[in-house]
């Protein structure tokens, strides 16, 4: 199964990324680029729910069939 989880990404003043979840707690990964921010927090995802579920906890997180997030960018 696969699960939607929403990512922030906060650009550091170092110019580093920092990838944050309000949805799944715990999740924080940096990177040098968005990608390589988002590919970590992918990774710390899988192991905070593999984690959950050892302890017989199951996050309450949208699968991906029952979630569409869009985000547009305007030029103001």
């Amino acid at each position: 199964m696969e699960l939607a989880i929403q990512i922030q990404i906060e650009e550091l003043p170092e110019g580093l990324f920092l990838a944050t979840s309000d949805e799944l707690p715990g999740l924080v990964a940096q990177g040098r680029t968005v990608a390589e921010a988002l590919e970590i927090a992918r990774d710390v995802a899988r192991k905070l729910i593999e984690a959950r579920r050892e302890r017989g906890g199951v996050p309450n997180l949208p699968s991906t069939s029952q979630r569409r997030d869009y985000t547009i960018v305007v030029a103001a």
